[in-house]
């Protein structure tokens, strides 16, 4: 029996290598600006060196992707949550006559279903398939079904894509949005992004697409849309790291803003954030996929995302990556108790770094704020052409 395990693993491995191979892209930059320090002719880096307390082990290229594909295909036993992760059924009542009131739906994973209090549904990083992975048969698969269904979202106004890794980008679920019921959604896509979308969702037309550098606006309605600089990579191949950009959005109108972090490592980005704006109403940030410890030169651990909360003035929190896919070493349910012990070293009330359930609405009451300024360098207001 374990030699006939070993070898459904390794055939496993081999066939996620194979479909990791054909989804290769273009080793050149075509938004290449050399004034643009975090540019390179073949794609981008961070704005800041990695953190060398986090420093990962040395390894060549063939054997950290062996290290990933062995981490994606193995028994996922081990990180299996000790307390039970019950969803919630959906508010489906409330999110489908939502029009006025801000809220935040936890679908799962980093996937938000965002409304804006001005009648727009945004969702985050879409991913609803069982597996986290370019095949459907192999790599990080779901420990909780999604809380909210395809089929139960309200029209989706608009779709923000952190980066192009599998647990954020999902070709199927982008597929599904865009023939959605009512007309495709706006996607807001870091560079590079924009021209997968291209290729494999929208067949050429550019027409739904903003695509967005790090401190470029766009608008949506009444609502500006801010692509943010943060600590983190991208892949989709063994041959595509860093061709394609990844980053935070900030969500902006009068009366109301949110910060949704994508996949971040800590680092003096998020002070640079706090510069142009001066607090948030509402954040979703990153918990979960903190071990081993050099994850968290991508990824931050329950403290630093109360660090984060704190740093950026934000009124509530709710943690996201966590409890849905087992993307890193810890159990799928530490984060509860790591950030329990965060937010009591920090002194950061109970009530304003919360983590919800699968299916669970957060209907906060704001209070007033003041406009936020930020400085950015390009606002779209339409499509943006390759």
């Amino acid at each position: 029996m374990r030699r006939a395990t070993m070898f459904a693993g390794g055939t496993a491995s081999l066939a996620l290598a194979a479909a990791l191979v054909t989804g290769g892209c273009t080793s050149t930059n075509p938004y290449f600006d050399p004034s643009r320090p975090h540019h390179t002719p073949q794609g981008f880096v961070n704005n800041y060196p990695p953190d060398p307390a986090y420093k990962r082990p040395e390894q060549g290229f063939l054997a950290a992707w062996a290290a990933r594909l062995r981490n994606w295909t193995r028994d996922a036993s081990a990180r299996a949550p000790l307390r039970p992760l019950q969803p919630v059924p959906p508010d489906l009542g409330f999110i489908h006559a939502n029009r006025d009131e801000p809220s935040v739906t936890w679908i799962g994973h980093a996937t938000l279903l965002i409304q804006t209090g001005s009648g727009l549904n945004i969702l985050t990083d879409p991913v609803f398939e069982d597996r986290a992975s370019p095949v459907p048969f192999a790599g990080p698969k779901r420990h909780q079904r999604p809380g909210l269904a395809l089929d139960e979202l309200p029209h989706i106004d608009a779709v923000l894509l952190s980066h192009a890794h599998y647990d954020h980008l999902s070709l199927a679920s982008m597929r599904a949005l865009y023939r959605q019921k009512g007309g495709a959604p706006r996607i807001f896509a870091p560079l590079g992004v924009d021209r997968w979308l291209l290729r494999h969702v929208t067949d050429g037309d550019a027409s739904r697409i903003t695509r967005m550098d790090w401190w470029e606006q766009a608008r949506i309605g009444d609502l500006e849309v801010h692509l943010l600089p943060v600590q983190h990579w991208s892949a989709r191949t063994p041959w595509d790291r860093n061709e394609m950009l990844w980053g935070a959005f900030a969500l902006v109108r009068d009366g109301f803003s949110f910060f949704y972090s994508g996949d971040l490592g800590y680092s003096k980005d998020i002070a640079d954030i706090a510069a142009r704006f001066k607090r948030f109403d509402l954040a979703a940030i990153g918990v979960g996929a903190y071990e081993p410890v050099w994850y968290r030169n991508s990824h931050v651990s329950p403290a630093e995302a109360v660090r984060i909360h704190r740093e950026l003035g934000v009124g509530r929190s709710i943690g996201i990556h966590w409890g849905t896919f087992p993307m890193g070493e810890e159990r799928l349910d530490q984060p509860v108790d790591d950030l329990a012990a965060a937010r009591k070293a920090q002194d950061v009330d109970d009530a304003d770094f919360v983590l919800l359930r699968h299916g669970e609405t957060l209907r906060p009451v704001l209070r007033p704020a003041p406009r936020r300024e930020a400085s950015s360098r390009r606002t779209q207001t339409d499509g943006a052409k390759p």
